[in-house]
């Protein structure tokens, strides 16, 4: 019986250490800003994409979770932080429904399989990515006004980068499926 207790408390302490890593790996890829057309872009949707279908989505989404409570809280691991403010008031701007898109990412790249071909797993992974815009897209809208050209400033000047995020996580899609059996 004190085994059981023993690998119980050995798996909290594991799935405690691998949430903070990954909180870490989302805000350190917050703040890198890669030169790319026609904005600079960031590799966070990459590393939501990544927590999912390495940590699953239970553990990704207790990730995710803790990344935005730190950021809630006022720790300065959101991109624009702490340049254009901290805490609720920061989370509450244009880029809040963007941040909660990154929940739904993280449970469906994390629940979906990824088996089949390359075309279905390129789709899977754009559904995932999608909730991020479509609730981000949203939430401007209703800051902003639903008559500004939400897409024009919303989305489009993300979408390439968001491609070329979404053809790495594919084809690395085996080599992170086996870090996802490891981690197991």
């Amino acid at each position: 019986m004190e085994l059981i207790k023993d690998l119980k408390d050995s798996k909290i302490v594991k799935s405690i250490f691998l949430a903070l890593i990954g909180t870490v790996l989302l805000a350190v890829s917050s703040k890198i800003k890669i030169p790319f057309y026609p904005v600079p872009m960031t590799m966070q949707t990459f590393v939501v994409l990544f927590l999912g279908i390495v940590l699953g989505w239970r553990l990704g989404l207790a990730t995710v979770s803790l990344y935005l409570f730190e950021g809630i809280i006022g720790l300065p691991v959101f991109s624009g932080t702490p340049e254009k403010g901290i805490g609720l008031i920061y989370f509450t701007g244009p880029t809040m429904g963007y941040l909660l898109g990154f929940l739904f990412t993280v449970y469906f790249a994390g629940s979906l399989s990824f088996n089949g071909n390359i075309f279905s797993k390129l789709l899977k992974l754009t559904f995932s990515v999608s909730f991020i815009y479509i609730l981000g897209l949203s939430w401007l809208g209703i800051l902003i006004g639903w008559e500004k050209p939400l897409f024009q400033l919303g989305a489009q000047p993300f979408l390439l980068a968001e491609l070329f995020k979404i053809l790495i996580v594919l084809f690395s899609l085996n080599s992170l499926q086996k870090l996802n059996r490891y981690l197991k």
